[in-house]
């Protein structure tokens, strides 16, 4: 621990590291610019004032908020794409690409076949971050969230940051921003590795646990994955509450929401609620104030307190973000009210780890065991609505999965969501309910065989009151639109089969 704030080294007085070379006059072009990490650098590209231009075939609002900001946007991926970037400019287009796209992509062979350079958006947000002072938040869970709540922090203090996050920020409508102030809060995805490219004046570490076992082997690889990054960073403030990080890393700063006396930062809960959390602040072991937190759940404790101490690093003071915080929101597909249908209250996240759901199944039933909630009217059930995401991930934590949806008050599992990767002998949804089962034999529990089928065992199983509560990284967030499509002409709802 430090012996006070004052004795903190300056980010402000440091200098930035160099940046990879992004030069204004070069045009960039994304291909698949409506993706989630791809939208947020093309907007603030656009701003900055470079020439952005994108392509994507689907037709949402991403795009029309990127054609608002300057960014031309094609709507087909082919090789005139990228015949137009090219003329009319002397200077040869960047091309910028994602994980998301495959070799056999027709624009991204063109682009090769021209001799374009070509940077993964990873080598994008490096030159961002690395360009400017910043704040980046990495960690298996709970950096979206983070993130998001340093960048909504920072804009509520008037330090105006630019923000680049990998979900929407409800403070700003998006998931990225522009700003004029001197920081720049990320994400850092750790997912391929690609993290080690930046060199942020603070790194922000949420916790460490063994997740995209396609990219990692083991726990040890994703270690030594994340020191690489750690080891690049200024300063480094993590949680002292994860095993992993407090044995494998060595922080600048720690926070804590179990311990004030081992922790640099730490917020101790002392009401937890349906509808948040209050929670006494302390630095360096001492009490410095109340905050009343709107997000409930002590994983959202754990992410208030890291973008709290965050921002205290900054040189914010305690009061201005002691009232800041009371207007704290959740991202996008974090705990995501999306309506009301039928009663049933419906809800949209992103959990696809088995301590994610875990985390979000525990803030549902305290929902409805504390009689308060943030949804319109506390839930009498929680019906866990599940899709299995990628084969590998599903077979490695089956059992973990199995544990944590056992504790809901009923489970539907969608078919398991590839990702593109090939099926695994004995891997499957029908697999996890049977591991459910073995957990919570008296649990309802149902498989659907299609996205259709699992809309109708909603309609079906859930009664009003319900939380319907639906888990996933892959298509289940569109449970809301199918379920408000089951009306038939004469307002009856089907049956599942």
């Amino acid at each position: 621990m430090h012996s006070g704030l004052a004795g903190l080294r300056s980010f402000a007085d440091r200098e930035a590291p160099l940046a990879p070379s992004l030069d204004r006059r070069q045009p960039v072009h994304f291909i698949g610019v409506g993706g989630i990490g791809m939208s947020a650098l093309a907007g603030i590209l656009s701003q900055r004032g470079f020439n952005v231009s994108g392509s994507d075939p689907r037709d949402h609002a991403v795009l029309t908020q990127l054609r608002r900001l300057g960014v031309r946007v094609f709507r087909e991926q082919s090789a005139s794409t990228i015949d137009a970037i090219r003329s009319g400019t002397s200077v040869a287009p960047l091309v910028v690409i994602s994980s998301a796209v495959p070799e056999t992509n027709p624009e991204l062979r063109a682009a090769r076949w021209a001799g374009l350079t070509i940077w993964h958006r990873s080598d994008v947000l490096a030159a961002l971050i690395n360009g400017q002072a910043s704040i980046a938040v990495a960690g298996s869970h709970g950096k979206t969230t983070t993130s998001s709540l340093i960048a909504t922090l920072l804009a509520a203090t008037h330090n105006d940051p630019t923000a680049v996050i990998g979900g929407i920020v409800p403070a700003f409508g998006s998931n990225g921003r522009h700003g004029e102030g001197r920081l720049l809060v990320a994400e850092a995805d750790e997912s391929d590795g690609s993290l080690v490219k930046f060199e942020a004046r603070l790194g922000v570490l949420t916790n460490l646990e063994l997740d995209h076992t396609d990219h990692y082997p083991d726990l040890e690889a994703l270690i030594g994955t994340v020191q690489r990054f750690s080891g690049r960073c200024g300063q480094l403030l993590a949680n002292r509450d994860c095993p992993v990080l407090s044995q494998h890393f060595r922080a600048d700063h720690w926070w804590s929401t179990q311990q004030a006396q081992e922790a640099d930062f730490a917020a101790i809960p002392r009401e937890c609620r349906g509808d948040g959390t209050v929670a006494e602040f302390f630095e360096q072991g001492r009490p410095v104030g109340t905050l009343t937190i709107p997000l409930p759940g002590l994983h959202n404790l754990s992410n208030v307190t890291a973008a709290v101490a965050a921002c205290r690093l900054e040189g914010i003071s305690f009061a201005e973000l002691q009232q800041a915080v009371t207007t704290l929101q959740a991202p996008g597909r974090r705990f995501d009210y999306r309506g009301t249908w039928q009663g049933r209250l419906v809800v949209d996240d992103y959990a696809h780890h088995p301590s994610e759901v875990q985390a979000t199944l525990a803030m549902a039933a305290l929902m409805v065991r504390s009689g308060s909630t943030t949804l319109p009217q506390i839930p009498g059930r929680v019906l866990a609505v599940f899709q299995p995401h990628r084969y590998s991930r599903t077979g490695q934590f089956l059992d973990g999965f199995a544990q944590a949806l056992s504790t809901a008050d009923a489970v539907l599992l969608a078919p398991l969501y590839s990702a593109g990767e090939q099926p695994i002998s004995g891997v499957s949804s029908e697999a996890l309910a049977a591991s459910i089962a073995t957990h919570n034999p008296l649990l309802a529990i149902s498989v659907a065989t299609s996205t259709d089928d699992l809309t109708a065992l909603v309609a079906d199983q859930s009664r009003p009151g319900d939380l319907v509560l639906a888990m996933g990284a892959g298509d289940i967030n569109g449970l809301w639109d199918r379920l408000n499509r089951l009306h038939d002409c004469d307002g009856s709802l089907p049956l599942a089969a």
